[in-house]
């Protein structure tokens, strides 16, 4: 069945208006940077949930802030979907084009604006990768707290579409708590100014609005980060455990002491076997599941720090805890952490990354509850996460070349999903709603609640252009999925 937002997706342009959108564009920007043939727009067709495609009508690879002032104006006058994609790591069908909308990509605007020292700052464009800011502000002795496991790739636009985390983020926060100003343009092409310099600024929050709406309230065209003094001294912790559960009640028992490491990770046994056969970090290969702990701040504090964590370990059933040695095997470990993603990829044809958020207590009872769904379905689940803060990444491992496989994949994610609710958490910690989990905001937020993000979408988006047919769910929708999930229920029992 198609519901309202599917149409949005492919609603035709009538072909009057669609020579018109295009000789305009051809007007804003050269004709290279306007792709229209199939060749050259398929590697646009979708973002890094390749499950979702879709070809737009057009892509177009501005290079200024003018230009994308411009493009909006046209669409905003001619009524023509704006999908904005930067460098198409997202995990949730984020930017999957409109059939008959335009694909604006900004990973030509690219450029380190600023590094300003004194205010711990720095302006820059959204095409630029997170990690280069890190590196740009190195020589001062500051970094970017925010780091993505797609960090050397992803963009900072992207990371505050979909207000990213990172191995970091359970110390420094995510992206809404490192970004102090934007510039935006709203979907009729205005620029506008929110935030500031500093941390706090006059009038409603509109920054923390803007980041994490997913490009559909405004398209942002300059961000201003927190940049952070490099701490002078770093520990990191890798711990073995014989089951989840142990390792997921450590986690906890961390946290309950009063420690905030900078990091706290968790991969269980197929995903560190994965990780260290790619890796070769040093990951122990009988462990049911390690933790990775990494420790900041000053020496004295970090060795406090480390004497009680590596306690805390021992007491809670760790069959083995290493400390790194110096500063290449701290990145070794990490390495192996920052590459599981792409290392699982090499033990199926495909796997479907899901990305929900939990209390820290029942990452044992949900890891269970995985494990569990694993059987029913006879598919291999990896699990690799931000357990700090409860953010889960179970990888459901399947091959899109059998029939009918790829449906049972997203009924099981769907159920994870319903099952972090169902603890107190939530169905997104860093990878967005997007295409993927439109359903499951009918699981988490009522219909008042839905209504009230409808509200805004229409309040700063009217003409509903900016990136239509993701993130809020119609009415109908959320009615026609509860009743068939009640359905279900009463059937099971």
């Amino acid at each position: 069945m198609k519901h309202a937002h599917d149409r949005l997706l492919d609603q035709p342009l009538p072909e009057v208006a669609a020579e018109t959108l295009i000789e305009s564009l051809l007007r804003i920007l050269p004709a290279a940077a306007v792709l229209r043939s199939r060749e050259q727009m398929k590697p646009f067709e979708c973002d890094g949930l390749a499950a979702y495609r879709n070809m737009p009508l057009v892509v177009l690879l501005a290079e200024t802030v003018g230009q994308v002032q411009q493009i909006l104006g046209l669409c905003h006058t001619l009524g023509v979907p704006v999908v904005t994609r930067g460098a198409g790591t997202g995990l949730s069908g984020g930017a999957l084009p409109c059939s008959q909308g335009v694909l604006l990509v900004l990973s030509r605007l690219n450029q380190i604006l600023e590094i300003d020292p004194q205010q711990r700052c720095a302006r820059v464009q959204p095409g630029v990768s997170n990690l280069s800011i890190s590196v740009a502000a190195e020589p001062f002795g500051l970094f970017y707290a925010p780091d993505p496991s797609s960090q050397i790739a992803c963009s900072i636009g992207g990371n505050v579409a979909e207000n990213a985390g990172g191995v970091h983020c359970l110390k420094y926060g995510l992206t809404v708590h490192n970004v102090l100003k934007l510039t935006v343009l709203t979907a009729a092409g205005e620029l506008l100014e929110v935030g500031g310099a500093s941390a706090d600024s006059a009038g409603l929050d509109l920054r923390a609005l803007l980041i994490g709406s997913e490009g559909m309230l405004g398209v942002v065209v300059e961000i201003t980060v927190k940049l952070l003094v490099k701490p002078p001294s770093v520990s990191t912790l890798l711990a073995a455990f014989d089951s989840v559960q142990a390792a997921g009640q450590a986690v906890a028992d961390i946290i309950a002491a009063g420690v905030v490491p900078a990091g706290l990770e968790m991969m269980d046994k197929l995903a560190l076997t994965a990780a260290e056969d790619f890796a070769h970090a040093g990951y122990p290969l009988a462990a049911a599941a390690i933790l990775l702990v990494e420790l900041d701040g000053f020496e004295t504090e970090v060795e406090v720090d480390t004497a009680k964590v590596q306690h805390l370990l021992t007491a809670g059933g760790a069959s083995e805890v290493q400390l790194a040695q110096d500063d290449e095997q701290r990145a070794l470990f990490w390495k192996g952490r920052k590459s599981a993603f792409p290392a699982v990829g090499r033990l199926s044809p495909d796997y479907y990354c899901m990305d929900g958020t939990i209390p820290r207590h029942t990452i044992g009872t949900v890891l269970a509850y995985i494990s569990e769904l694993s059987a029913q379905y006879k598919l291999s689940v990896a699990n690799v996460f931000h357990a700090g803060d409860g953010n889960l990444h179970p990888l459901i491992l399947f091959d899109a070349n059998v029939p009918g496989e790829f449906a049972r994949v997203e009924e099981m994610g769907g159920k994870i999903l319903e099952k972090c609710i169902a603890v107190g958490g939530t169905i997104t910690g860093e990878h967005g709603v997007g295409r993927e989990k439109i359903n499951q905001m009918a699981a988490q937020f009522s219909d008042a609640e839905i209504a009230q993000f409808q509200a805004l979408k229409d309040a700063l988006d009217p003409g509903a252009i900016l990136n239509p047919g993701k993130n809020i769910p119609t009415l109908k929708r959320c009615q026609e999925y509860r009743a068939i999930a009640r359905r279900k229920t009463t059937e099971s029992a």
